[in-house]
């Protein structure tokens, strides 16, 4: 990969990656799902997540993205999985989190909100293939008390979610 440095002086642009930050969060083994009113992917479901800001930790982004764009309160219990998505230059780390109350609503970002029981999960409809393995990674730990947090998909799970997410 090329750096791009300055031939004069020797000093390096640095153009990094994006940092996403989001969560897997439950309510009563209900699962928080946005349609995005927004590009990409609009119209189609996704997990509470964005970019990180300036000066702000991950869990506390993580956080401040569930709020934004679900209006929803939640405590993060643990690191789920750091995804690493090189085509679209993006670190995405997710949390396992849950609501602290059935409250929620539809952020500016937000087209509707809803819990939805594992089984009526819009599958064919989600956004992203980093939501689909964040929902799969979930359910193999959900009664795990810890555990190894996850990354990249591969195998049947890539596979799939790649799948559905082309329709």
């Amino acid at each position: 990969m090329e750096r791009h440095v300055c031939a004069d002086c020797g000093w390096v642009h640095y153009d990094n990656p994006k940092i996403v930050v989001g969560s897997v969060v439950t309510f009563e083994d209900k699962f928080l799902l946005c349609k995005r009113a927004i590009h990409p992917r609009k119209g189609f479901w996704t997990l509470p997540a964005g970019y990180l800001e300036q000066n702000e930790t991950t869990a506390d982004g993580a956080m401040r993205e569930a709020f934004e764009e679900a209006k929803a309160e939640i405590h993060i219990r643990d690191l789920l999985a750091v995804y690493s998505v090189t085509h679209i230059s993006q670190v995405q780390i997710m949390y396992r989190s849950v609501l602290k109350a059935p409250e929620f609503s539809a952020g500016p970002e937000s087209l509707d909100v809803k819990l939805f029981d594992w089984a009526d999960i819009p599958w064919n409809d989600l956004a992203f293939p980093t939501v689909y393995w964040a929902l799969h990674q979930y359910q193999e730990i959900k009664d795990k008390e810890s555990f190894t947090p996850f990354s990249n998909a591969h195998g049947d799970m890539l596979k799939k979610s790649l799948e559905i997410i082309r329709r």
